[in-house]
């Protein structure tokens, strides 16, 4: 599956600005549910299941990138959000190069798919190891706008 396929347009907030890398995590996972890609009465299992991955190691990449995520236990399909954070605005999610966040794309991911989970972290990392692709994504001033950058990825 696509990057583009996995975060729908209404589940990408732009001038995504949390503050911290926990409330980063709650923000998206509400936005989930307000794309109705997470049932309401997960929200706070599924927030449970994030927070203690990102406790056990932290999920900031290189380049300004985070993927927090998990293993969600009877979960259909993989559901994913993105937090796009303005220039300007720090978000700190202990990243390898330590630099600050600018992309938070949240998983979830089906317990019972591991392979899955794998190949999932390794499409977002193809599409936003690209520079022109975040450069993209970043530059974006409206969430289809992100999301067409995401989709035109998969076509290149």
């Amino acid at each position: 599956m696509q990057l583009h396929e996995l975060i729908p347009a209404h589940a990408i907030r732009l001038g995504f600005d949390p503050g911290d890398k926990w409330n980063a995590v709650r923000v998206l996972v509400e936005a989930l549910v307000e794309a109705e890609q997470l049932a309401p009465e997960l929200e706070a299992s599924v927030l449970e299941l994030v927070e203690d991955r990102e406790r056990s190691m932290s999920t900031g990449m290189e380049e300004g990138l985070a993927v927090p995520h998990a293993t969600v236990p009877g979960l259909a399909q993989v559901v994913g959000a993105l937090g796009v954070v303005p220039e300007g605005a720090t978000l700190d999610f202990d990243a390898i190069d330590g630099l600050p966040t600018r992309l938070v794309v949240l998983l979830l991911i089906p317990a019972e798919q591991k392979m899955l989970h794998i190949r999932t972290l390794a499409e977002v990392a193809r599409v936003l190891g690209d520079a022109a692709v975040r450069d993209a994504v970043l530059g974006a001033t409206q969430p289809a706008e992100a999301h067409a950058a995401l989709h035109a990825a998969a076509q290149a």
